[in-house]
């Protein structure tokens, strides 16, 4: 059971480090500010925070079940 949760925390953080990733570098920009002096894209931050909270949890998920529990 502890080796499954490992494995099912691994793959939850990979995916979220991946959703993080992507969309804060490769994809395109969701918004666009433009001011007097420039013109900045911002990246869609609602997958960004998604993304950090599965990868967040996959990990702490991980790291619970790899951690042998001293009776």
């Amino acid at each position: 059971m502890k080796t499954l949760l490992l494995i099912i925390g691994i793959l939850l953080a990979t995916a979220g480090g991946v959703i993080t990733y992507r969309a804060l570098y490769v994809e395109p920009k969701s918004a666009v500010v433009i001011t007097d002096s420039e013109i900045r894209e911002l990246p869609n931050y609602t997958r960004v925070i998604g993304g950090a909270l599965l990868f967040v949890g996959g990990s702490a998920l991980a790291l619970y079940s790899a951690v042998r529990k001293v009776k």
